[in-house]
This record gives C-alpha cells, sequence and structure tokens, in this order.
C-alpha cells in the first residue's frame, strides 16, 4: 500500500511528488508521456508574478507570485536567473500613469529583496532604446526571472525520487478504482507493455490539460470543476538587438507580448491567447499565430522580421481554471482544488495554476490532505534547494568560477553550458573525466557522450527528442545532419536498450 499516487508528470505533478515525498509519504508518479511532454515544457519560460494581471484586480495572485519568485530563485539559482524587461510606451495603449503605477505596486506587493525595482527610460538617449522606432521615446524597466521550465520538472522529479518516490514516465494509468476504503490502480509502461498494480490511500489528479479526461474516463468520478483550454504560441528567431535584457511590447488588441534573449544567439517571442477545442496532443502554432508575433514585434522595431527568419515553433495548451470570464487573456492564472472523498478514498483534482506558483500549489495541496495523512512530515520546500541549486548563497557566478577551477581543460562554453543546466551535480555528469576526450563522443555544439548518460541514468530519458528538446535545448545549436546522425547513434546504443 501506498500513500499518495500522482497522475501527471507536469509542473504541478512533479512538484506534488515532491513535496510529498519529502514529508515522508510513500509516493508513486506515473506520466503518460515524457516528464514536462506536455504545457510545462511549452510556456513563456519565467517565473514572474504577472504585471498584466494587476489589470484584472488579480492582487493576491500576483502577490503570491512575486514572493514564490524570490523563493525559486534562491532554490534554483542554476535554471533561474534575474532578468531585466523594457517596455516601451505606447501612448495608443495604456496611459504612462496607468503603466507606472502597475510597476510601483509590482515592485512593492511581494516584498522584492533580490531583484532591482523599475526605472524610467528615455529612450532617445538610453542604450536600450537604440533597437526601437524613433516615436517610441518613453519607456520603463523592470525585473522579473527566466526559467527553464522543462528543466525546473525534471529536478523537482529528481528530488522526489531522491526522497523515496518512484517516477514512472510513458506510464499511462489505464484505471484507477475505490475498492475497500483505497484506491486500485493500474498502470501500464508504453515502453515495455508492462502492466502493474498499485494500491494507495490517495490519488493527486494533476493531469493539466487531461484533468477531466482522468475525473471522467480513468477514475470515473465526478466534479463540478472544470478547465478551459488556452493555446499559446512561441517562435523562436535569431537575436536582433544587443543587451542581455528582454522586451515587454504592448498590441492594439491590449495583449502584452514578450521578447526574450534566448539561447545566446537567438530570441523567444510570444505568447497568443486563443481558446482551443481540440486535443492537447495535437496543439501547434498556427500560421496566423505566427504572423501575429512578427506583426506585433515589427510594430515596435526598426529592424523587420520575416516569416523565413522564424528557425522553430512550439505551441502548449494551458488548463486554465473555468471562472467563466469570456476574454482568454482574463481567464484566472489562479489554482483551485477539488477534494472528492467518497467512500473514504480521497482524490484531490488540481484545476490551473501556472509555472510561478507551483511550490505553493503543492505545498497547499498536502494542506488539503492533512486529515488524509495526519502524520506526515510539515512543511519543508520554501527553504530547500532543488537539485543542483545546493550553491552558497545562491550564487550562480561564484559557483561558476569554482567550476571552472575544478575542470581548468574544459572549454568555457562547455562550463556554462553544464553549469546552467546541472549546477552543483555537474560533478555527477562530468565523472572522473580529466580532458575532454573521456567525456566521451562528440556529437556537435556542446553535447558529449557522458551527458547524453547522465540524462538516461538519471533524469528518466528515453527518447532523442526527451535529450535534445527537453533535457537540454542542444536540437537548436545542432545542423540537421548531427541531429538525425545523433539520433541514429542513440538508437542503436546499449542506451536506448536500458531507456
Amino acid at each position: 500500500m501506498i500513500d499518495l499516487f500522482v497522475i501527471g508528470g507536469g509542473i504541478n505533478g512533479a512538484g506534488v511528488a515532491r513535496d510529498a515525498a519529502g514529508r515522508g509519504l510513500k509516493v508513486v508518479l506515473c506520466e503518460k508521456d515524457d516528464l514536462a511532454q506536455g504545457t510545462s515544457s511549452r510556456s513563456g519560460k519565467l517565473v514572474h508574478g504577472g504585471l498584466r494581471y494587476l489589470e484584472y484586480y488579480e492582487f493576491r495572485l500576483v502577490r503570491e507570485a512575486l514572493i514564490e519568485r524570490e523563493v525559486l530563485l534562491r532554490a534554483a539559482p542554476h535554471i533561474i536567473w534575474p532578468m531585466r524587461f523594457v517596455l516601451p510606451h505606447s501612448p495608443q495603449d495604456r496611459p504612462a500613469w496607468l503603466v507606472r503605477l502597475g510597476l510601483f505596486l509590482y515592485d512593492n506587493l511581494g516584498g522584492r529583496k533580490k531583484l532591482p525595482g523599475t526605472r524610467t527610460l528615455d529612450l532617445r538617449r538610453d542604450p536600450e532604446g537604440a533597437p526601437l522606432l524613433d516615436r517610441y521615446f518613453k519607456g520603463f524597466e523592470y525585473s522579473d526571472c527566466w526559467v527553464d521550465d522543462a528543466r525546473l520538472v525534471v529536478l523537482n522529479a529528481v528530488d522526489a525520487a531522491e526522497h523515496g518516490a518512484e517516477v514512472l514516465t510513458r506510464t499511462p494509468c489505464i484505471s484507477a478504482k475505490r475498492e475497500n476504503g483505497a484506491w486500485t490502480i493500474q498502470t501500464r509502461s508504453e515502453t515495455t507493455g508492462e502492466v502493474r498494480t498499485f494500491r494507495a490511500r490517495c490519488v493527486a489528479n494533476c493531469a493539466g490539460p487531461w484533468v477531466r479526461d482522468v475525473i471522467d474516463n480513468v477514475a470515473e468520478a465526478s466534479s463540478g470543476r472544470n478547465v478551459r483550454l488556452v493555446k499559446g504560441s512561441h517562435i523562436i528567431v535569431p537575436k536582433f538587438w544587443a543587451g542581455n535584457n528582454a522586451y515587454l511590447v504592448q498590441n492594439h488588441d491590449k495583449r502584452v507580448i514578450f521578447i526574450n534573449p534566448y539561447e545566446g544567439n537567438m530570441a523567444l517571442i510570444g505568447t497568443t491567447d486563443i481558446a482551443y477545442d481540440g486535443r492537447p496532443e495535437d496543439v501547434k502554432a498556427d500560421e496566423s499565430e505566427i504572423e501575429y508575433l512578427l506583426g506585433v514585434v515589427n510594430r515596435y522595431f526598426k529592424e523587420k522580421l520575416r516569416r523565413s527568419d522564424v528557425l522553430h515553433s512550439y505551441s502548449g495548451v494551458r488548463p486554465l481554471f473555468d471562472d467563466g470570464k469570456g476574454n482568454p487573456s482574463a481567464v484566472t492564472r489562479d489554482y483551485v482544488f477539488d477534494l472528492d472523498t467518497k467512500e473514504g478514498a480521497p482524490l484531490l483534482n488540481v484545476f490551473g495554476g501556472k509555472i510561478t506558483t507551483f511550490r505553493e500549489l503543492a505545498e497547499r495541496g498536502m494542506h488539503k490532505l492533512k486529515d488524509v495523512f495526519p502524520n506526515m512530515g510539515g512543511d519543508w520546500t520554501e527553504t530547500a534547494s532543488l537539485p543542483g541549486g545546493e550553491m552558497a548563497n545562491a550564487d550562480y557566478e561564484s559557483y561558476i568560477e569554482l567550476l571552472r577551477e575544478l575542470y581548468p581543460w574544459m572549454p568555457r562554453k562547455l562550463v556554462h553550458h553544464y553549469g546552467r543546466l546541472y549546477g552543483a551535480r555537474t560533478t555527477d555528469v562530468v565523472g572522473s573525466a580529466t580532458s575532454i576526450g573521456d567525456l566521451g563522443q562528440h556529437f556537435g555544439g556542446q553535447l558529449y557522450e557522458a551527458e547524453v548518460r547522465y540524462l538516461v541514468r538519471k533524469e528518466w530519458a528515453q527518447t532523442p527528442e526527451d535529450i535534445l528538446w527537453r533535457r537540454t535545448k542542444h536540437l537548436l545549436h545542432l545542423t540537421e545532419d548531427q541531429r538525425r546522425a545523433f539520433a541514429d547513434w542513440f538508437n542503436r546504443s546499449d542506451l536506448a536498450q536500458a531507456a
């Protein structure tokens, strides 16, 4: 008998599994695909309060997200770091006084400690204004944080496993039935076909866009709550400005679009907000969305982007709690729990949520289950590091200098790559290597065999895509021939069999 069976390997499911395992509960997490394969690897990759949510009077949500922003920055400084956002003011949209008031609230709602506050820019003189059209002469600069979203999910799963949880990927939950005051659950591995049966005291349904499918078809339960599926698409283009700052621009329809530096020499642009009623598995960026994003950028910048500049696009489905709002942009990003305790076998359904508040969501979810698990441990994640984040004073820059001293033979770019993805776990990736040749076969860019073997051994990677796209972003830095050669090598290797 286990304590908690978690369905869904996105950010909420991984966060709940980690929190529960750290309280001493016996936990199993199952995910029908790869970790973060759905929404949680297709976000805007920001840990932020949600500046625009102030316009919808979501003050509590923004405040809690801003507090969590600093909690997560301390927990994982290798995959989360500060970023400055330039907001050029367009008089045709929101008035300047309203923008400044919003930024004042944003600076002060969440007890900001580490991040610098807002400043006003003269875009005719300040370098941040150089790439912008001359008609934008006033702007503001404020702070938020960048996050590697898929790695955030994986690190939560790693931490859950290190606290004793069992993590099953590519393993759908095919049935969950209440029997004799507990759950009887069956899973089937998509890799081996093995069917396993578990008995669990409680089930947490963290299936994101598939939350209703689990309620209706897997658990055959009931709930009066629902999610509203909203599609958000992003495009990746070559970076077209100098500096490390990002931009946030407002469109005529009051949507705001982020233009963020990405992977060194690229830019990530998004997102759209479109109601979606298809299968979440089938979501992709439409040409109309790509043109919309290009059009918003071209409204502000001197250098005009064309369709041919788009290197890559992706789309995700946000499972927002359905609060009845008509405008997809106005639908709350808050989360709601639905606890069904029929027959003494609780089912905790999670509706909505956002990456920034996943840790708090998991903690509050466990509070909902305190009567189910009266002897579980107390709250612990607020002050705990995520794997790789165990650095003195959460100081990434000082830690990367230590790595350079530890591996004087390693190229600077490779040290940075390992540091950013693995932080204090870099030594586990590198192992006993004392030269670049010891890292094994080189597949192009910064991808070496040692990293591949680590990802299979420690992070549940089973396919070339798991490695090139979700665990890392090597896909964006390899040629098509290099990607194909890597896939051929991987599928012939002992790793494919082990996975």
